[in-house]
């Protein structure tokens, strides 16, 4: 097993290696960051377009449907009720009019979801919480040297000069 460096774990690594670690694996969290934030706006983005599409399908059926209906409709109405034809006309434009409010409906309800959706503000809510745990961190406490090994360092340290010598 081996450190994102390379190095195996437990060796000793300098300050330095271990900050090019910590570097590389910010970078690699902030990029993860942007790819979730692109990830949850290309939702949103086809949320909205589910919604205009609603709403100009809601517009299509109003304007092509009106003529055959309005006419089947009231033909039909004058038909079973002997009313006036402009009154038969009348109540098959209204039944138009709801279909379209009930599909403008639709596309309010998914137009309130995509607007609803706190994607990217989820995103920049994690990165703060990050920035601000890599704020209060502390570096990890090292042991205490061991005092056998202090009274011998002095000792080794004339004997490796006397060798060398």
């Amino acid at each position: 097993m081996s450190a994102p460096d390379g190095s195996p774990v437990g060796a000793e690594r300098s300050i330095g290696q271990l900050f090019a670690s910590a570097t590389t694996e910010m970078s690699a969290l902030v990029h993860d960051e942007i790819a979730l934030a692109k990830a949850q706006l290309k939702q949103d983005v086809k949320r909205g377009a589910t919604s205009g599409g609603a709403f100009s399908v809601a517009g299509a059926v109003l304007v092509f449907s009106l003529p055959m209906l309005n006419f089947a409709l009231a033909y039909g109405i004058r038909t079973w009720s002997d009313w006036n034809l402009a009154l038969c006309f009348l109540l098959s434009f209204a039944a138009n009019v709801l279909i379209a409010l009930v599909l403008a409906l639709i596309g309010v309800v998914f137009a309130k979801k995509a607007k609803k959706s706190k994607g990217p503000q989820k995103v920049a809510a994690s990165m703060k919480e990050t920035a601000g745990v890599l704020q209060n961190a502390k570096p990890h406490p090292r042991p205490a040297p061991q005092p056998e090994l202090e009274d011998r360092a002095p000792a080794a340290i004339e004997a490796v000069a006397r060798s060398s010598s």
